[in-house]
């Protein structure tokens, strides 16, 4: 009696089987593929069925794609599928024209990637001078910042942090890999500007500016 309730057993725990490592790694690329956004692990396996391993499925599918026109990259604690660095070239015609920062701006935002997370006081301290609201408006209506949690100090101020879309411009997986002067040129979100010290910069800085610093020093460790 054992002997025949024994396959019965069997098939009901079948049914709950994950599918194949390469049915999981199709719907992997699948989810990618259709999402806008960068994707968790996490969210990954909340869209298959139950049993998956989307961490595993996941590493075949970077591993098939090596070399390839498009990669499937880390950004922050997601993944997506970005066109390799070294065809980037094709796509500038298809980049919509991006919108310069000023130097508060860029100097603000290097601040923030640095120091996170970092109170507008802190910025402040930082820079030397003070940071106007249109300043930290901007970078929010950019979402390459957004608030983090509030400092546990006299007036609970609020801090800033970089967010993934920043990460996800720059081909970042965290903050640590924070792009150089000639990354933000190549971008377009950097002018180039006189050395500083000269008439013509002189001529050029505004009250939100800080006087003679070089920009170069802000995305050095």
């Amino acid at each position: 009696m054992n002997d025949e309730s024994e396959p019965e057993l069997v098939r009901e725990e079948s049914l709950f089987d994950a599918p194949p490592i390469a049915e999981q790694e199709r719907m992997v690329e699948a989810i990618l593929f259709a999402t806008v956004e960068p994707i968790t692990i996490r969210e990954l396996e909340s869209r298959m069925p139950h049993g998956c391993d989307g961490a595993e499925a996941l590493a075949h599918l970077r591993k098939r794609y090596e070399g390839r026109g498009v990669r499937v990259v880390r950004v922050g604690d997601a993944w997506a599928f970005r066109t390799a660095p070294d065809l980037g070239f094709l796509m500038r015609k298809e980049t919509v024209e991006t919108r310069k920062l000023s130097r508060a701006a860029i100097e603000t935002l290097a601040i923030i990637a640095y120091h996170q997370p970092v109170t507008r006081a802190e910025i402040e301290e930082i820079r030397g001078v003070s940071v106007s609201r249109g300043t930290i408006d901007q970078l929010l209506e950019m979402e390459w910042i957004r608030l983090g949690r509030r400092r546990m100090t006299p007036g609970r101020p609020v801090t800033f942090v970089v967010t993934p879309n920043f990460l996800d411009h720059f081909g970042l997986e965290n903050a640590r890999d924070l792009p150089g002067v000639k990354e933000l040129r190549a971008a377009g979100l950097l002018e180039s500007r006189p050395m500083p010290g000269s008439d013509a910069d002189d001529e050029d800085e505004d009250d939100d500016d800080i006087g003679g610093e070089d920009q170069t020093e802000l995305f050095e460790d």
